[in-house]
């Protein structure tokens, strides 16, 4: 999402790329903002940063608002305002779907391990559990953790030939940096992690609750800080004969441009592999194959630096490419 664009162009290319298809309810709420000027006046109260749709839409559901039509949104939303704005000034999207790491599986099961896992804008660190979930690809047998079923199964679909592993891969470090990192063991934080799942999306709630009773039991280290000064130092603290990989989804394009290089550049003076899923364009230096099919809200995976798939931003279904 482009920040300079207005903010009804903001609120119209969410409800017709990000939501469409996603969530009606959510695309019915932007496309109706997109043509309201006295709910964009409010909105525009806001830091530029700050008016993004998913997290307005998820501050207005954390505060009570209810699910239904634009009208009812709009209505509820001039009475709560007030609110609203405090949460968003006061919160970030940090949304945490541990249904990522059926993308993340197929890739880190290509690096030999044991493997240091650091994930930037971890948020409460779900995504750093890959060796705890089960797995379920095109709705073959489930492949499991070795110490049993765990309670968390993920579905994703496959196309393209996906690499899919026979074991789940052996972590024996992991840990994130975000700038506010969130604990599940805090009723607080699990409401706001809840709230950032969008409203038709009940598997997605029920996985939060398993992941978060999951991660809850064995906390990760969490770093409080910004990702590009802070992977130097955490970086380091990784034992000694694992393999670091560095890891992140959807984070990059809440960097500016500046950052953004700084990134990729602290990354490629690491030790360490490179797991990106993020948006088409995001992440300097790596190119999308818009050769290969893909819908227009689909992410980037790449390992180093080179896109190996295009895949559903929260997990459901992986388009494998392979290297070229």
């Amino acid at each position: 999402m482009d920040p300079e664009a207005s903010t009804a162009a903001r609120y119209r290319a969410f409800a017709e790329v990000e939501a469409r298809g996603m969530s009606a309810t959510y695309e019915a709420w932007a496309a109706g903002v997109a043509t309201d000027a006295a709910l964009i006046e409010l909105i525009e109260e806001l830091p530029v940063a700050k008016r993004q749709p998913n997290l307005v839409f998820s501050a207005a559901r954390f505060q009570g608002c209810p699910l239904g039509p634009y009208a009812v949104f709009r209505e509820w939303l001039h009475r709560h305002w007030i609110e609203v704005r405090a949460t968003v000034l006061d919160h970030a999207t940090q949304t945490n779907e541990a249904g990522r790491c059926a993308l993340h599986l197929p890739v880190l099961a290509r690096i030999p391990g044991p493997l240091a896992l650091l994930e930037v804008g971890a948020s409460a660190g779900l995504c750093l559990y890959p060796d705890r979930y089960g797995y379920r690809y095109d709705g073959r047998e489930p492949l499991e953790p070795s110490d049993g079923p765990s309670p968390v199964l993920l579905d994703c679909e496959t196309t393209g030939g996906v690499p899919i592993p026979s074991e789940l891969p052996d972590v024996v470090w992991r840990a994130g940096i975000d700038l506010n990192p969130l604990d599940v063991r805090r009723a607080d934080d699990l409401a706001w992690l809840d709230a950032l799942i969008w409203p038709e999306h009940d598997d997605r709630r029920a996985r939060l609750r398993a992941a978060a009773s999951l991660v809850a039991a064995d906390p990760p280290r969490l770093v409080e800080g910004d990702l590009v000064e802070q992977l130097g130092r955490v970086a380091a603290e990784a034992p000694a004969g694992a393999t670091l990989v560095v890891l992140h989804t959807a984070v990059i394009a809440y960097l500016g441009e500046e950052a953004k290089r700084r990134f990729v550049a602290e990354v490629a003076n690491l030790d360490a592999h490179w797991l990106s899923v993020e948006g088409r364009g995001v992440v300097p230096g790596i190119a999308a194959r818009e050769d290969v099919h893909n819908a227009s809200s689909d992410f980037v995976l790449a390992l180093d630096g080179e896109q190996l798939a295009w895949v559903q931003p929260h997990g459901r279904a992986i388009r494998w490419i392979g290297t070229p």
